[in-house]
């Protein structure tokens, strides 16, 4: 490791690297796991519903 060229450990994430995954296609799998719950064929459903009604937009109601 150089010392002079790596980022500092503590250094904020660069803007260019925060995404919430809203600009690119999201499946009900992709949207359960972000809510840090088990993959269950109930929870899948109730993902697809949610990706039908809002789109890719229903990742915003998880994340910050």
């Amino acid at each position: 490791m150089d010392d002079a060229t790596d980022p500092p450990i503590d250094a904020p994430t660069p803007d260019r690297l925060l995404h919430t995954g809203a600009e690119g296609p999201v499946d009900p799998e992709d949207l359960v796991r972000l809510t840090g719950k088990d993959v269950t064929p109930e929870r899948l459903e109730q993902a697809r519903r949610l990706l039908e009604e809002h789109g890719p937009a229903a990742v915003e109601r998880y994340l910050p």
